[in-house]
């Protein structure tokens, strides 16, 4: 027994240096070769990506936009609502200087559906998404016209009373 209490704590520091070894550190390393640089990815100052939604209460979330002329913009449009787009379809649409909203609206709502509720042929028109219904998302690239403050509805009957805004170009 005597034995035993004396070796006993020698055989437990054994096992616990034998079992408790050094853990390999693991390092990452770049390689580099020599006459070569870095890439770093730059953003680009010449176009904007802004995110919009509309609901089913006829709500955008912005009421104001703001880019740069001669930007490439890409408004990116979610309907986060539930309702169908024959319900409650929302589009994007921005309209050139002088058109009168509520005589737009009416021309959209005439031309109805077959034609994406853009009157015209869309001559009225800066730039303008599809129609889309709850759920759905969709989106439109452009250029940025001239500075100067722009109108931006949602043409489905209706709606532009309330889903407006001002697209500002500096």
């Amino acid at each position: 027994m005597k034995i035993l209490k004396k070796y006993l704590p020698l055989f437990a520091l054994a096992l616990l240096i034998s079992c408790g070894g050094e853990k390999e550190k693991k390092t990452e390393e770049e390689s580099v070769k020599i006459g070569t640089k870095k890439e770093t990815k730059k953003a680009d100052d010449n176009s904007v990506n802004i995110g919009i939604t509309g609901d089913d209460l006829m709500k955008f979330s912005k009421s104001e936009i703001t880019v740069n002329s001669g930007q490439e913009v890409t408004i990116t449009l979610r309907h986060i609502g539930k309702m169908d787009i024959k319900v409650m379809g929302h589009n994007f649409v921005v309209l050139k200087p002088g058109v009168d909203i509520p005589t737009f609206s009416l021309a959209a709502a005439n031309v109805g559906e077959a034609e994406d509720w853009i009157p015209d042929g869309g001559k009225d028109v800066i730039a303008h998404t599809k129609m889309i219904g709850g759920g759905q998302s969709t989106s439109v690239t452009f250029t940025a016209p001239d500075s100067g403050t722009y109108d931006f509805i949602c043409s489905f009957p209706g709606h532009s009373g309330v889903m407006k805004g001002k697209f500002i170009v500096n």
